[in-house]
């Protein structure tokens, strides 16, 4: 009964400071692009090349 004395306060500190985190994550907008990220990967820049995927002749067998 000694551990339910001490589990059950820090078990809703924590869901309580949890709480507090998701609700400030929303009033400060961080939710609000869904579809930015996903599309992200699509306009992706690269500098170098795309190599095939033939034998390198560097490595020997």
């Amino acid at each position: 009964m000694n551990f339910l004395a001490v589990t059950l306060p820090v078990s809703l500190l924590l869901a309580g400071v949890l709480l507090a985190l998701v609700v400030r994550a929303v009033r400060e907008g961080h939710f609000e692009d869904w579809e930015g990220p996903s599309f992200r990967h699509l306009y992706d820049d690269d500098d170098c090349p795309e190599r095939e995927n033939g034998p390198r002749e560097d490595l020997e067998e």
